[in-house]
């Protein structure tokens, strides 16, 4: 027995030891990250690109779906919503398969901003220190703006404006309702999800994010009838 007991000591001291070496390593990403340029200073820099949408710019409809789509609770949490990551933790262990990240919108605002796609373990860690950085220094209203307008929605979009203005020629604030909870399912996954890529698949997201907003008391399921009747 005391074999196994030094074991299991040594085996969660290494764990322990990886982990803090991760963190360092996270942190140091962060750092160097940051020193390059500051939230504030990166702000500024995106509100200056030609196809910048402003938060007053886009259709109430349009934010609530993408809160729907992406973060619910956006409003109510800080960096980090621990609801939702306990939620992606539990579906992961049931469906024995990552299915659920359950990031932020703060967490994809430091990734699309400061860092690469790329999974891996060292980049989370770097964009959770970044996230409350973010958070540190913007109004909520600020950072998603920041996400619309650095998300990718496929056929080379990036950011909402080019989205609206190549899916259906119509500046942010002009989309209705069903363009709306069209555009917010897009960057889950924009390679499958571009409505001109995949109309069906497209048709499916959209679906998920009307009935999100049901689920949410964004609208009425009555009204997401009536809006995938257009």
């Amino acid at each position: 027995m005391k074999v196994i007991k030094r074991i299991i000591i040594f085996i969660i001291l290494v764990i322990l030891f990886a982990g803090a070496i991760l963190t360092y390593q996270g942190y140091t990403m962060y750092k160097q990250a940051l020193d390059k340029i500051s939230v504030k200073d990166k702000v500024e820099e995106l509100r200056t690109q030609e196809n910048y949408t402003r938060f007053e710019d886009l259709p109430d409809f349009y934010i609530d779906a993408v809160l729907a789509a992406e973060d619910h609770r956006f409003y109510d949490h800080g960096a980090l919503d621990y609801i939702g990551i306990a939620r992606a933790i539990w579906t992961n262990i049931k469906s024995f398969e990552l299915r659920e990240g359950g990031s932020s919108i703060t967490q994809q605002v430091a990734k699309n901003v400061y860092f690469t796609q790329e999974k891996t373990a060292l980049r989370k860690i770097a964009e959770v220190f970044m996230a409350f950085e973010i958070e540190k220094n913007c109004d909520k209203d600020t950072i998603l703006e920041m996400y619309v307008n650095t998300s990718y929605f496929g056929r080379g979009y990036y950011g909402i404006k080019e989205a609206a203005n190549g899916y259906y020629d119509k500046e942010p604030i002009d989309m209705n309702e069903y363009q709306s909870s069209m555009m917010a399912g897009v960057p889950n996954a924009p390679s499958i999800y571009a409505p001109t890529k995949n109309p069906d698949l497209a048709s499916q997201r959209q679906r998920q994010v009307l009935e999100k907003m049901v689920r949410n008391e964004f609208i009425t399921e009555e009204e997401m009838n009536e809006i995938l009747e257009q």
